[in-house]
């Protein structure tokens, strides 16, 4: 069975248009690595675990920030990703400074097969950006997630519209 993981896709509205917040893995190899390495924080379900939940497990181990359980989510779906695994994603309108981010630390063998072990931060650093540069940003598996966030929205912003219209 492929693995399963969830995540978070928190977003914000300002006036410019609509940011996501993306976070960069922590370790060597992924330190000289920007356009096509950020993602959602994420992480694997347990076993019996609800999706949504275990999405907002990892958001606090890898922000060190609680979310509001309540939502209101955006159901992203799923994607599959080039190595089998299933990631789930639900949107979330929230601010957060990126500066205040307190990753968990993980141990990782660096380098690769030495034996050696090092221990780094899970996520190294977390920015917003706007839905353009998310796409660069982001792995090629989770653009997906930004395209039905940007339809989403969309979809609300012309529901919201047209019940201002009078009709006549």
């Amino acid at each position: 069975m492929a693995k399963r993981s969830a995540g978070i896709l928190l977003y914000r509205r300002p006036p410019e248009g609509p940011e996501v917040l993306l976070v960069h893995p922590g370790g060597p190899f992924w330190a000289k690595r920007d356009l096509g390495a950020w993602s959602i924080p994420k992480g694997e379900i347990d076993a019996g675990e609800d999706p949504r939940r275990a999405a907002l497990r990892e958001f606090a181990e890898e922000i060190g920030t609680c979310l509001p359980e309540a939502g209101p989510f955006l159901d992203l779906g799923e994607v599959k990703q080039k190595s089998g695994k299933v990631v789930f994603a639900f949107g979330l309108e929230h601010d957060l400074d990126p500066a205040l981010i307190r990753s968990n630390l993980l141990e990782i063998a660096w380098p690769p097969r030495s034996g050696r072990k090092l221990t780094v931060p899970e996520i190294d650093r977390a920015g917003w950006f706007s839905l353009a540069e998310g796409r660069e940003k982001l792995l090629p598996g989770q653009v997906p997630f930004l395209e039905r966030l940007a339809r989403a929205l969309q979809d609300r912003m012309c529901a919201v519209t047209s019940q201002k219209v009078p009709s006549g």
